[in-house]
């Protein structure tokens, strides 16, 4: 309940709620009157979080459920976490967060990240909110419900042509590090393998076998990878990697700036490896090469072929 009374220095606004008293002097009246319903506003959001802030919610979060996955990943989302945190203000109580702040997060982002980089986010905050509503008990609804998300990225199309990856497999006088990234290259070009599937590979007849991140605890099979005969010719052929994904897929950027290559990254590979394979394999056979768990994508990204194509082939 709130009082106000006349002060030799004005107003006296008391507020008592919760078991929690204080008080506050303003110039004016009406001065008193606001902070008096935003200090009750306060104090009736402390009661219902329970006290506990934006800031302490992210911590409990990471603990809880980020560390139980891989390392890096458990990495990217407490930095996802500190950027939210920043903006919303730690402090800020969890059933304080409204709709309004989501939004202006949102618009926030998207002035120097994507719409896919902010849904990928949302998905992270929309879980952490639906935990506080769900299994904490803290807030009564999700804030995120009812805020609309940008729209996805266009899917790239840029494949590489035989002329420029000529250029980069020809590549003279390169140490040892741009070797490995250029091995990587050509394996990727005939397997639709990421860089970092490849550095990590193991090869088994014509499997490449994917071991998955064993430090979350959980157990999961391996990944197997149907190598198409070149490809598997390739990973028997080179000897084991030693870089790191983050160091090739620098090296390679390098590389194709000095190469005088515009446009094209090392996961253009991953493309142009799947839309020649689309036209020796069917739609399902190319999903368990790419491991594609949306055939959508597949069948408008990948398969290339124009009408008129197709018809002077069939």
């Amino acid at each position: 309940m709130a009082y106000i009374t006349k002060h030799r220095d004005g107003w006296r606004a008391q507020v008592q709620k919760h078991g929690v008293r204080t008080s506050f002097v303003a110039a004016t009246k009406r001065e008193a009157q606001q902070w008096a319903m935003k200090k009750e506003s306060e104090l009736e959001s402390t009661k219902n979080s329970k006290g506990m802030t934006l800031e302490q919610g992210a911590a409990k979060y990471v603990s809880t459920f980020s560390q139980q996955k891989a390392p890096k990943s458990a990495a990217a989302e407490e930095k996802r976490f500190q950027e939210f945190v920043l903006f919303l203000g730690g402090r800020t109580m969890l059933s304080a967060i409204g709709s309004d702040r989501i939004s202006d997060f949102r618009d926030h982002r998207l002035k120097t990240v994507s719409g896919s980089t902010i849904i990928r986010e949302s998905s992270l905050f929309r879980h952490f909110f639906q935990v506080a509503v769900d299994e904490w008990k803290i807030i009564a609804t999700n804030p995120y419900k009812g805020v609309k998300m940008p729209e996805h990225n266009p899917p790239r199309h840029q494949t590489w042509t035989w002329r420029l990856i000529k250029r980069v497999l020809r590549a003279k006088n390169r140490n040892e590090r741009e070797l490995e990234t250029i091995r990587a290259f050509h394996i990727a070009l005939h397997t639709g393998m990421r860089l970092s599937e490849i550095l990590g590979a193991t090869l088994v007849g014509k499997i490449a076998v994917l071991e998955r991140d064993k430090s979350s605890g959980r157990v999961s099979a391996p990944v197997k990878v149907p190598l198409a005969r070149k490809g598997a010719a390739l990973f028997a052929k080179y000897p084991r990697f030693t870089i790191r994904p983050d160091i090739g897929s620098a090296t390679f950027s390098d590389m194709t700036d000095e190469l005088l290559i515009d446009g094209l990254t090392f996961h253009d590979a991953r493309a142009s490896a799947l839309t020649w394979l689309s036209r020796r394999v069917d739609v399902m056979t190319l999903a368990r090469i790419s491991r594609h768990k949306n055939m959508k994508i597949l069948m408008d990204t990948y398969y290339r072929e124009t009408a008129e194509q197709i018809a002077a082939r069939i």
